[in-house]
């Protein structure tokens, strides 16, 4: 039995809209609940959204692209659906490059049976129900006539169902814009346009090269050697330093730390916060563009001969260190704490060795954690370190109590503040040599489950202060301490911070004298 076209594209958009929009119907009927006053609007909303699929299938509608346009869609419509669901993200443009540049190991952690259930429910068996179909094509002059009264008539429905309700669709479209957010898949299509778009319009950009004037400054004495930190998902109010009910940094607690308890990310995800955090343009002036086209503070940093090496043990850079000395522990190969999951304590090998070898300047060295990478949070640590329990041992964090998924982020924590001592320690190990010191933030926060939201990446408008609110301190080393107003410190080191005071920290910190330093935001200088 044929089916015509325009009758499978009715069916594919009426399905994707009744099985992979549960988020946002869920949504909307929180903001306007079902009432009597209410249901008509409900409805509508139902009906508007299916006839613009039908508008944008009827696009593709041809012998050609008809098929492999719904299958995508529908595959597509049905993967977003899990990850909506079960976590609450957004997937955005942000989150579009979150995923691109993750490594495959991290992907796994975020497989489930149940996502497996989506896949094969809601893609791919109805998948097969449309290449299956014998869809009946006429020819090109009835199929252009066919094409426009179908437009037609699906834009003329979105009109007179929309009329009667327009006080509605106003607040709809001015006051609750983030429900839009997850229109399914619809989103996720202008996502990934606007991601493409940005991408092919960063790679034809030369590098705008920044703090050309970049030079040590000749009245500071004595070498520096600095180690920044980069946490990851580490939530300030995590950490018992900010007065967290457990003991999460035990040993932390025994140093002489400057702690920052307000302390504010530049985004809600890796991709964005750190190449944001080494940018020289703030959150304010930041975008992928900027980024990939302008030079960061480790350039300037570099340019001034200071010696820079970035370890990795997250998914990359980003960018940043494209330009200075990289290397990538993800693996055992040059990770000698691995199994099955590289450590980040890993990092500190051979660590010294390297610095033996820099005769002469300045140090700096990055180290970029694995950190509180979820939604597996019970892998992120060494079994020694689950002093917290019982804990949540799977992905799949809908499906385990709130303190389950408490405990083992707290014992990642609790791992963090090991791996710091252990920067500690090494930097101790050096102070004679050098003015020591170490700078740890976290890239971004994490949704635990509060208000339903799991894991990052929310939009930053929207996005909760869990996302956004960092852990964030500074250890000096007593040759630094006597070279700075370790008082004066103490006294701002409540104050209100953000990534926005990471590069001119770092410039005054390494003393490099430049055009593109701000004193006012180098949180050593206030």
């Amino acid at each position: 039995m044929k089916i015509s076209s325009n009758r499978l594209i009715i069916l594919t958009a009426v399905f994707i809209v009744i099985a992979d929009n549960y988020k946002f119907f869920s949504d909307l009927t929180d903001v306007f609940p079902v009432t009597i006053r209410n249901i008509g609007f409900l409805v509508s909303t139902g009906v508007i959204f299916a006839s613009f699929l039908v508008v944008l299938f009827s696009i593709f509608n041809t012998r050609l692209t008809l098929k492999p346009i719904l299958i995508l869609s529908v595959l597509t419509a049905a993967i977003s659906s899990y990850f909506i669901n079960a976590y609450h993200i957004i997937i955005d443009d942000t989150m579009i490059r979150n995923v691109v540049e993750t490594n495959m190991s991290e992907s796994f952690d975020l497989a489930s049976f149940r996502l497996v259930l989506y896949v094969v429910f809601l893609g791919i068996l109805p998948s097969l129900f449309i290449y299956k179909a014998k869809v009946d094509f006429p020819g090109f002059k009835r199929a252009m006539l066919s094409r426009f009264l179908t437009l037609t008539a699906a834009v003329f429905l979105i009109l007179i169902v929309m009329l009667p309700f327009s006080k509605f669709y106003t607040s709809f479209f001015r006051e609750h814009k983030p429900l839009r957010y997850n229109t399914n898949p619809t989103y996720f299509f202008y996502s990934v346009g606007k991601y493409l778009s940005e991408t092919l319009s960063n790679s034809n950009r030369s590098l705008q090269k920044i703090g050309l004037d970049a030079q040590r400054d000749e009245s500071a004495v004595g070498r520096r050697l600095a180690i920044v930190v980069i946490g990851e998902a580490v939530r300030a109010d995590r950490f018992s330093l900010n007065g967290y009910g457990r003991m999460t940094n035990p040993l932390l607690g025994k140093e002489d730390i400057v702690n920052f308890p307000e302390m504010y990310s530049c985004g809600t995800t890796t991709a964005v916060s750190v190449p944001c955090m080494f940018s020289l343009s703030g959150r304010e002036g930041y975008s992928d563009k900027v980024a990939k086209s302008t030079e960061n503070v480790l350039d300037v940093l570099s340019r001034a001969g200071v010696e820079v090496l970035w370890r990795d043990n997250n998914s990359s850079s980003k960018g940043v260190a494209d330009r200075v000395h990289y290397e990538d522990f993800r693996t055992q190969e040059v990770n000698p704490d691995c199994n099955g999951e590289c450590r980040d304590e890993g990092m500190l090998a051979g660590l010294q060795n390297f610095i033996e070898q820099q005769r002469s300047g300045d140090i700096l060295i990055v180290l970029h954690q694995m950190g509180n990478h979820g939604p597996a949070y019970y892998k992120r640590y060494p079994a020694r370190f689950q002093i917290f329990a019982p804990v949540c041992a799977t992905n799949q964090l809908e499906e385990c109590h709130p303190e389950e998924i408490s405990n083992a982020y707290d014992n990642a924590v609790l791992y963090t503040d090991y791996f710091l001592a252990q920067v500690v320690d090494l930097l101790k190990e050096n102070d004679g040599t050098f003015d020591t010191a170490m700078l740890y933030m976290s890239d971004h926060g994490e949704s635990l489950g509060e208000g339903g939201l799991y894991l990052h990446g929310m939009p930053y408008s929207i996005a909760p202060e869990a996302q956004k609110h960092v852990a964030s301190l500074l250890w000096l080393g007593q040759s630094t301490k006597a070279k700075i107003n370790v008082d004066a410190l103490q006294r701002v080191a409540n104050n209100r911070f953000s990534h926005d005071n990471l590069p001119h920290t770092l410039l005054g910190l390494m003393k490099v004298k430049t055009s593109v330093y701000v004193a006012d935001k180098d949180i050593l200088a206030l």
